[in-house]
């Protein structure tokens, strides 16, 4: 099965290589606890693997000879700019992440469609109402979002940024978010690649967020939780769901990885917590 790299290595390595090619995956995460920064990282170095074939191993691991790399990234928001992801990704990344990204990343931005019929005046959002992506700013969001899923290039990267806007949303229906992510599990499989969904932890009631895990292929969630001896809060990633990937974690006993985020590494595994 084609392997897609997420980048952070330790994982790579016990799932043989990263995610399987066309799977839909929902970083599911408390406030701060690295689901963004897991896909600033997973895009700053895929992209500087493939512009620099030599420093791979260094950047994916010693598995990245068995993955296969997207052929392209993109970033689609709804409600930030493209400019605000990118002074954030400078000033938390070193120069070489920031500068993968910016010169490298599709940016979509989707704010005109959802801020259009809001209380919210045009020049907030940072758009005229004629830049819309697909004509007029009062076409329907989710519409647009799925004509633009419909038209991205095979084995592409694709980070949607974030389900929670969408999610707090009025003027979408929770059902409709579903079924658009139910389609999407589905034409994702066709078109290689990998998804990532973001997605706040406790926003929307558990019968919904029930929904949303049961539409995709994986759930990978990031937590926080202290240190029993220490105030010293940690950051956790555990694989919540991914069918095929729990026999590599169980074979090697790993219950969840502890985490950091680190300026020049990125999100980074720095211990593997064993099934006691």
């Amino acid at each position: 099965m084609k392997r897609i790299p997420t980048a952070v290595s330790d994982l790579d390595g016990i799932v043989e290589g990263g995610l399987p090619a066309g799977s839909t995956v929902l970083l599911l995460g408390e406030l701060g606890a690295g689901n963004t920064e897991f896909v600033y990282t997973s895009a700053a170095k895929i992209i500087l693997a493939k512009l620099n074939p030599e420093r791979r191993e260094s950047l994916l691991g010693y598995t990245y000879k068995i993955s296969t790399l997207p052929d392209k990234v993109i970033y689609i928001s709804f409600s930030r700019s493209k400019q605000d992801i990118l002074t954030e990704i400078e000033m938390a990344f070193s120069k070489d992440f920031f500068e993968a990204i910016r010169d490298n990343v599709e940016f979509m931005d989707f704010s005109t469609e959802y801020f259009s019929g809001t209380i919210v005046p045009s020049s907030w959002s940072g758009m005229d109402p004629g830049q819309a992506l697909f004509g007029s700013g009062n076409k329907d969001l989710l519409k647009a979002f799925v004509d633009y899923m419909d038209s991205v290039p095979d084995n592409s990267m694709i980070i949607v940024d974030s389900l929670t806007d969408l999610l707090i949303n009025e003027k979408i229906k929770d059902a409709d978010i579903v079924m658009v992510l139910k389609g999407l599990q589905r034409v994702s499989k066709r078109k290689g690649g990998i998804v990532y969904l973001l997605l706040s932890r406790d926003i929307v009631d558990s019968r919904v967020e029930h929904m949303i895990v049961d539409s995709v292929d994986g759930v990978l969630t990031f937590t926080w939780s202290k240190h029993e001896r220490s105030s010293t809060r940690r950051r956790y990633l555990y694989v919540e769901k991914f069918t095929s990937l729990f026999p590599h974690l169980r074979s090697h006993g790993i219950r969840r990885f502890v985490t950091t985020v680190d300026h020049e590494t990125g999100y980074t595994v720095i211990n593997m917590e064993m099934i006691s």
